[in-house]
């Protein structure tokens, strides 16, 4: 199993001024730390760094241009992948050609080390764009084969129920041969279904699910899987899963480090933005069973400590991290994608998260996947032997 990142370049309020000051410190505060991060993250081991496409989401998430950082983050690092954790998709947001010239040229500049997932996003974000909800999920995988022909056609042209679009020359082509592997973010059930059935990685999240939970649709996936109609030219069968992730030397770094506030924070910000702008659009039988699920976050109406005896967020020692870790891929995890820049942990505590990772975990993690290679080929050269 793999480590991977995931930035969202969180900007917690309330702000230190008003506006316009408080919120541009915050900000530039917010970018030049979490670059800083992944160049290390890089040196550390980490696989794959995915970075969001988010509109809007004031405090939450402050990156909605993540093809401008993933370009500027390839002239920095050597060895980890750049992740596009998402492009958002439906043709409202924009253009399947966008997409294609903005992945193409960032898996350019790195040298073939681009990742592209794809998501629809959320009322909230939707709405300002227009998109016709219904359909998202059809216009997104519409898009995905527009922007894999644009990759793959010297020219392309299309004439479709979604687009039109006269013979062009679609530059610059990507890196990698045919194209970049391709993810889908889903949280759904039937959506980890078009994700496997379509052949697509697939990135979820336990944060807000228990492991055991979590296992059943990894398995719902790779039964999709068997029967998969891939929609691009890659056939990807991984997963992908974030939660928050913070490792300390000792558990007394915890207060100092501001965890416990900082997980507060996490938790009920999630369940207001939700309260205040996507719960409204959800079909009435929905909102009748998350209301109450999320009224009570946002009171701070539940056990905090919960999300660490349960694993849904993986915090601790070096240790006690690894074998959170080893839960996950008993889960069937392929990546976990460590959240670990998030509510007011300070800088250099997540620096020394990231060190901790790099130095002592990661390590550990591709020792044990090595063993059990080996055992594996024992075990096949020793059958081959007896037959």
């Amino acid at each position: 199993m793999e480590l991977g990142l995931l930035y969202e370049i969180e900007a917690p309020k309330p702000w230190a001024g008003d506006h316009p000051w408080g919120q541009r410190v915050a900000e530039r505060t917010a970018y030049k730390n979490c670059i800083e991060q992944i160049a290390l993250a890089d040196k550390k081991g980490f696989h794959t760094a995915w970075l969001v496409e988010h509109h809007f989401r004031e405090g939450r998430s402050h990156m909605p241009c993540n093809d401008v950082v993933l370009g500027a983050l390839s002239q920095i690092t050597e060895q980890i992948r750049l992740g596009f954790g998402v492009a958002l998709m439906p043709h409202e947001f924009i253009h399947p050609a966008r997409v294609a010239e903005k992945v193409a040229t960032v898996d350019v500049l790195s040298r073939g080390r681009v990742e592209w997932g794809m998501g629809r996003s959320t009322p909230m974000e939707q709405i300002a764009f227009g998109v016709d909800v219904p359909n998202s999920k059809k216009k997104m995988l519409a898009a995905c084969r527009s922007v894999v022909g644009m990759w793959e056609q010297e020219y392309y042209e299309e004439h479709s129920e979604y687009l039109e679009f006269p013979a062009r020359m679609v530059t610059p082509k990507p890196y990698q041969f045919p194209h970049p592997p391709c993810w889908m973010a889903a949280s759904s059930e039937e959506t980890i279904r078009m994700a496997g059935a379509n052949g697509l990685g697939l990135l979820c999240f336990s944060i807000m699910q228990p492991l055991d939970k979590l296992a059943q649709l990894i398995r719902i996936y790779r039964e999709e899987q068997l029967a998969a109609k891939p929609v691009s030219s890659i056939h990807t069968n991984k997963v992908g899963v974030y939660t928050l992730v913070h490792c300390a030397e000792s558990r007394s770094k915890f207060p100092t480090n501001r965890l416990w506030e900082s997980m507060w924070w996490w938790y009920t910000s999630v369940a207001e933005f939700s309260l205040k702008w996507e719960l409204a659009h959800l079909p009435l039988e929905m909102q009748e069973k998350a209301f109450p699920l999320l009224k009570k976050q946002a009171d701070g109406d539940f056990d905090i400590e919960a999300f660490d005896r349960e694993d849904m967020v993986i915090i601790g020692t070096p240790e006690e991290c690894l074998q959170k870790f080893l839960k996950y891929e008993e889960a069937g995890v392929d990546q976990v994608l460590c959240y670990v820049n998030w509510g007011y942990l300070p800088q250099d505590a997540v620096m020394e998260c990231i060190t901790l990772l790099g130095d002592y975990v990661i390590p550990e993690l591709k020792r044990m996947g090595a063993s059990r290679t080996a055992r594996g080929l024992e075990r096949s050269i020793t059958l081959q032997a007896a037959e």
